[in-house]
């Protein structure tokens, strides 16, 4: 039995022009979706983007009991009196946010068995940070073939939990858990990223009792139970960026709608000092490009800093720039190999640790790279935008997990862009 593998083609040397609206974070969205089983009932997201990431946790969903349906960008879950406290392997390795399941079944049906997460590989990705604020709130583990079994003896309890470093679903997992504890949960060192707030003010509108989301200590007041409520999903700062980028790289003139310019205050500084004009209000961004860019340096950090999810897109950018650019990046051990790929289109691009040393060139070749993941198969497309001739990006299905309509809105701003 043969399987179809689809590839974006690219046509280099189109200078992108126009406006684009973008939808709900995928980081956002698929949050909800878990935060959904915290209690029974209907749901209603609005602004979900029909993502295949979107589609996958929709199943997992289902195997834990839960019905979902999409009526466009709004998705209805219809969540169980008594979730299924099992999310199998098949789903769960295909995407790293299924992980947040696990906090949310022990404090939903006080176990959990979930086989440990896929998704795009960036090197090592312990769940220690998870597991060890659970262990606070009282959770016992056990990992067996693969799958971490989870109970809570003598149920769930507020603790203070201080995180070593930021994560994101670290905070996210423990959140999920503790909204329903007994007691007072504090999380010190919490992540900040702006989908975790809208994670906390949809579980705010669920019943639950948070303060100091959006802060690096979060407070969490058990309650007793939660109620279903609908939800806007906030922006995708990831989507609204990549389109920024990529106006930035034909020397074009793009206009991002429905975003928030200030969650990408740092990304759009750095796309500034590379040599684009950069104009914002309340809903929407402006991007003029440069002929050609500035080198800059830059480093990934946790929100508010530069996003790891935008290094790619970044040095594609900077492949071009008229100069030496540094990049160091501080959150994935090993998010370097689409870099390869750059470099097989003519870039000069090259690692030395955790630091990568970009050297500018006049042109780039379009050819057959690999889109390995969600955002190298963004930054690729970027760097055929701009290439000689055409790029063929294998892997569309990578870019199909993140984005919503990414040809047809690349080709309504003017790009010559398909799917084969």
């Amino acid at each position: 039995m043969s399987s179809t593998i689809e590839s974006l083609r690219v046509v280099g040397g189109a200078r992108l022009e126009g406006e684009v609206a973008v939808l709900g974070a995928k980081n956002a969205a698929l949050k909800h979706m878990v935060a959904t089983l915290l209690a029974p009932g209907v749901h209603r997201l609005s602004n979900v983007p029909r993502i295949l990431d979107v589609e996958i946790m929709g199943n997992v969903l289902r195997h834990v009991g839960a019905i979902c349906a999409r009526d466009g960008t709004t998705l209805e879950i219809d969540v169980p009196e008594t979730p299924n406290p099992e999310a199998p392997l098949d789903l769960v390795r295909q995407m790293r946010a299924s992980i947040l399941i696990l906090g949310t079944l022990l404090a939903r049906t006080g176990e959990a068995r979930v086989a440990l997460p896929g998704g795009d590989d960036f090197g090592s990705r312990p769940i220690d940070l998870h597991l060890g604020g659970l262990e606070n709130l009282g959770a016992v583990f056990e990992l067996q073939h693969g799958v971490l079994r989870a109970t809570a003896p003598d149920g769930l309890h507020g603790a203070e939990v201080f995180l070593e470093f930021p994560s994101v679903g670290a905070t996210e997992n423990i959140l999920l858990a503790s909204v329903l504890a007994e007691g007072t949960t504090t999380i010190g060192n919490a992540a900040r990223e702006p989908e975790l707030t809208d994670l906390a003010t949809y579980l705010t509108a669920m019943g639950a009792k948070i303060d100091g989301a959006g802060t690096s200590t979060i407070k969490i007041h058990g309650v007793r139970e939660l109620h279903p409520s609908d939800h806007r999903v906030v922006p995708d700062r990831l989507e609204a960026g990549t389109y920024a980028f990529a106006g930035a790289m034909t020397h074009g003139h793009v206009t991002i709608r429905d975003c928030v310019p200030a969650h990408l205050r740092m990304e759009m500084t750095k796309l500034a000092d590379a040599g684009a004009v950069v104009t914002s209000g309340d809903d929407w961004i402006t991007i003029e490009g440069p002929d050609r860019p500035g080198p800059i340096d830059f480093a990934t950090l946790p929100f508010p800093g530069y996003h790891t999810d935008m290094h790619p897109q970044m040095v594609a950018l900077l492949s071009v720039a008229d100069g030496t650019s540094i990049a160091t990046e501080n959150v994935y051990d090993a998010r370097f190999r689409y870099i390869g790929e750059l470099n097989r289109m003519g870039a000069d691009i090259h690692t030395d640790g955790q630091h990568i040393v970009i050297r500018g060139v006049e042109e780039l070749s379009g050819c057959e790279v690999d889109g390995c993941d969600i955002r190298a198969a963004a930054a690729l497309t970027i760097a055929g935008l701009r290439a000689d001739g055409t790029t063929t990006i294998v892997g569309a299905h990578h870019a199909d997990r993140g984005y919503d309509g990414f040809v047809e809105k690349l080709t309504a701003l003017g790009a010559t862009i398909d799917r084969i």
